[in-house]
């Protein structure tokens, strides 16, 4: 997939179209101290109780990326979206 270095978007934080670079990030791993985090982890000690059988072999072939624009005024950096499965990316 070939997306554009550079774009001319709106910038929510200037409130107006300016210049924005593309940054490609990948997702950051699970909050340990989230309730259901913790809730998962407690279910998982002890005898193996994993709440349903482990999928095996079943791995995603592609990883989650998410490309924040971070505008060239105010340096501030915007999400879009949440993120999608991409095998190649191409900066143009």
């Amino acid at each position: 997939m070939k997306i554009p270095k550079e774009q001319k978007r709106y910038c929510k934080y200037c409130k107006k179209h300016t210049i924005q670079k593309l940054k490609r990030v990948k997702n950051k791993p699970r909050r340990k101290l989230a309730v259901g985090q913790r809730r998962h982890l407690r279910k998982l000690a002890g005898y193996g109780s994993f709440p349903a059988k482990k999928p095996k072999g079943r791995g995603k072939p592609t990883t989650k990326l998410d490309f924040r624009y971070i505008c060239k005024e105010c340096g501030k950096q915007n999400i879009i979206g949440k993120g999608f499965r991409i095998k190649k990316v191409e900066f143009v």
